[in-house]
């Protein structure tokens, strides 16, 4: 009986390192290539996965905080433009006063 359990693994080991063989001399592009459906299938498998655990927003908090961004660049728009008046001007006086001299 030792025999016949030995001679079945045998076979076993040698019908299993003859399909490993034949898996090694295949280029590693090819690989990828044949692995891309899988990984493609999983990828999307996780994306649903994560997309079911994310909290969106209600529609009034979206209006609040687009309210928000809106005034908030309206401000510091009209705050530049200011800014940028009053450099001009600092600058044109300088100016001004140095080609006096």
């Amino acid at each position: 009986m030792a025999i016949t359990q030995a001679s079945k693994l045998n076979t076993t080991a040698g019908s299993s390192g003859s399909g490993a063989s034949r898996e090694r001399e295949r280029p590693a592009w090819l690989e990828q290539w044949l692995n891309y459906p899988r990984q493609l299938r999983q990828f999307l498998h996780e994306t649903r996965v994560e997309m079911k655990q994310v909290t969106w927003p209600s529609q009034s908090e979206v209006l609040s905080t687009t309210i928000v961004v809106i005034l908030t660049t309206a401000f510091f728009a009209v705050f530049l433009w200011l800014v940028d008046i009053g450099c001009q001007r600092l600058i044109a006086l300088v100016l001004k006063t140095f080609r006096q001299h």
